[in-house]
């Protein structure tokens, strides 16, 4: 099986990159390109390592999706 993933990404919290860079804006970018999973980025930092926790759910499979996304989720890892 094939999959179209992205897990080179940074965080709304490095420099020089957009405030949007946030959980629920990547997931909507991502499903538009055809993205189907998505690295974390910078889960070092404090506060992003907070919002993953608590914006993002564990699924079965060793993947996270967005505790609000829809049926045709984006995945995290």
């Amino acid at each position: 099986m094939r999959y179209i993933v992205d897990f080179h990404l940074h965080s709304k919290y490095s420099r020089a990159t957009s405030p949007q860079m946030d959980l629920e804006h990547l997931d909507k970018w991502a499903q538009l390109k055809g993205i189907q999973i998505l690295g974390t980025g910078d889960f070092t930092h404090p506060l992003w390592f907070k919002e993953i926790k608590t914006k993002l759910e564990p699924l079965n499979n060793g993947l996270f999706k967005l505790k609000t996304a829809k049926d045709n989720a984006v995945y995290f890892i």
